[in-house]
C-alpha cells in the first residue's frame, strides 16, 4: 500500500517518523476519517473545516503547500494507486514535528495520510450499546478536538469488545452521557431528536454538524441537552453517529432493547443523500 508523508510518496512498510516525533512522543496533533465514495470525500468542507480550527486551537501551523483542494485530490490519487474501489477509508492526520518538550522549536504541521478500503456494513446491522466506567471526558475546548491523543476512546473500545458489546458510551466529568468510543450520541424522546452539546465534552463530529442542518430542515425537532445515562434507558430509540458509517441504530443498552425506525429513515433519507457538500 502506498500512502503520503509530508507530500512525498511512500509505501506502506517505509519508516517514516523519528523517535523524537510529538505526535508519537505526546499526541501532539489531530486527524481526520473521512468517507470516500466514487471519487468523492463526504462532507469534505466539514473535515477540513473542523481540522484548521483544531490546528488554530493547538498552534499548528497548515503543512507546506496544504490546502482543501490539494488534499481531496490527493486522496483520490492514493485511492487510484492502491487500486481501492467502492467505499473507501482515508485518513489524514497532522503533528507537531520534532524536538522540545514545552518549549516547541517549530509548530509547523507534518502530515500522514493513508487509505483503505471499508468493509461494506451489514444492511440493516444495529448495535448493542455499554457504558465505559474506567474514565471520564473533559468539558473544555479540548474535547471537541479529533485529537491524536484517543487513549480514552481506544480503551472504551477494548472494553466494548471484550464484553460483546458493539461501543461503549462515555461519560464526562459529571456522570453525565458524552459520546461513544467512535460516535456522537442521539437519542429520540417525545417525538424530538436529541444529541448532547459540546459544552457536555462530547467531539465535534462532522456528521454531527451536518444533521443538525439536515434533520431540521426535514421536518425533524432537534435539541442539544445533557443526559444522564440511566435517563438515556427511557428514550424511544437511540442511535449514534459519525463520518465513516453515517447513522446506526442502537437495539440495546443495558437492559433495554429498542426499535431503529427512525435511524433508518435518517440513514436512507438523509445521510444517503450526504456527497461533499457543505
Amino acid at each position: 500500500m502506498f500512502l503520503i508523508f509530508n507530500g512525498d510518496l511512500r509505501k506502506e512498510e517505509d519508516p517514516i517518523l523519528p523517535a523524537g516525533n510529538r505526535g508519537f512522543r505526546y499526541g501532539d496533533g489531530l486527524f481526520e476519517t473521512m468517507l470516500v465514495r466514487h471519487g468523492a470525500v463526504r462532507l469534505a468542507p466539514y473535515h477540513l473545516d473542523r481540522l484548521s480550527a483544531g490546528m488554530r486551537l493547538l498552534e499548528l501551523e497548515p503543512p507546506a503547500g496544504f490546502s482543501p483542494d490539494m488534499m481531496v485530490a490527493r486522496i483520490r490519487e492514493l485511492c487510484a494507486l492502491n487500486r481501492l474501489t467502492g467505499d473507501c477509508r482515508a485518513r489524514l492526520t497532522v503533528f507537531r514535528g520534532t524536538g522540545g518538550m514545552y518549549n516547541v522549536p517549530d509548530s509547523q504541521a507534518g502530515y500522514l495520510l493513508q487509505v483503505s478500503q471499508m468493509a461494506p456494513a451489514p444492511d440493516g446491522a444495529a448495535l448493542i450499546l455499554g457504558v465505559y466506567p474506567h474514565g471520564r471526558k473533559s468539558c473544555d475546548a479540548l474535547a471537541a478536538l479529533k485529537s491524536n491523543n484517543y487513549l480514552l476512546s481506544s480503551l472504551a473500545g477494548m472494553y466494548a469488545k471484550e464484553r460483546g458489546w458493539d461501543d461503549c458510551l462515555l461519560l464526562n466529568a459529571y456522570g453525565r452521557a458524552a459520546e461513544t468510543a467512535v460516535a456522537n450520541l442521539w437519542w429520540v424522546l417525545g417525538g424530538c431528536v436529541h444529541t448532547p452539546p459540546l459544552t457536555e465534552g462530547c467531539v465535534a463530529g462532522v456528521m454531527r454538524r451536518f444533521l443538525l442542518h439536515a434533520l431540521p430542515a426535514a421536518g425533524y425537532r432537534v435539541k442539544e441537552e445533557p443526559i444522564a445515562p440511566e435517563a438515556l434507558a427511557t428514550a424511544e430509540e437511540i442511535f449514534i453517529s459519525n463520518a465513516l458509517r453515517g447513522v446506526q441504530g442502537v437495539s440495546r443498552f443495558g437492559d433495554r432493547r429498542f426499535q431503529q425506525h427512525l435511524a433508518f429513515a435518517i440513514q436512507r433519507e438523509i445521510v444517503s443523500k450526504a456527497t461533499g457538500l457543505p
